[in-house]
């Protein structure tokens, strides 16, 4: 805080002895101890009270942006996004109001490029079958029978096990 170094300390520590006595001395430093501890309590207590102030300035901000984004929010709910689109006519509110002998022509369906499609004709029996496949089919797996099932193995090791009981004696 002041920057002084023990040089100095030990120069104003000899300056007080000789100033102010031996016999007062402890009491001089107890007294200014005290002191000292006051104006530490009081710094603290205002370093306190200034970021306490600080983060009261910080939450009203907070709250003052958020307080915005809710009004923001609020905003694009009332938005209806079907509003501008024109709304397609009813053909049948239209064949009502036209004479029978008048029909208006059926409206002409355009693709993305702006071009008018193309009558297309409605495919026959013949031309909606699909062409034949000619793969030829692997051979049929043979049926399972018993004889899959057993093995020749079991008789060889029904003659080990008389030889292992032979082997194996007390």
């Amino acid at each position: 805080m002041f920057d002084i170094g023990w040089g100095e300390l030990v120069v104003i520590g000899i300056v007080a002895l000789i100033a102010i006595g031996p016999k007062e001395l402890p009491t001089v430093l107890r007294t200014l101890g005290q002191y000292m501890a006051k104006i530490r309590r009081m710094s603290a207590e205002f370093q306190g009270q200034f970021q306490e102030a600080l983060r009261e300035a910080e939450v009203a901000e907070l709250k003052q942006q958020a307080e915005s984004l809710k009004s923001t929010v609020t905003d694009f709910a009332k938005i209806d996004p079907l509003a501008d689109t024109p709304k397609p006519p009813d053909p049948i509110a239209e064949t009502a109001a036209a004479p029978s002998g008048d029909a208006p022509p059926p409206p002409e369906v355009q693709t993305a490029a702006s071009e008018p499609v193309a009558e297309t004709t409605v495919p026959t029996a013949e031309a909606a079958s699909p062409p034949p496949i000619d793969v030829p089919l692997p051979e049929p797996v043979p049926p399972v029978t018993n004889a899959d099932f057993t093995s020749a193995e079991p008789a060889a090791a029904e003659t080990e096990e008389p030889q292992k009981r032979a082997g194996s004696g007390p």
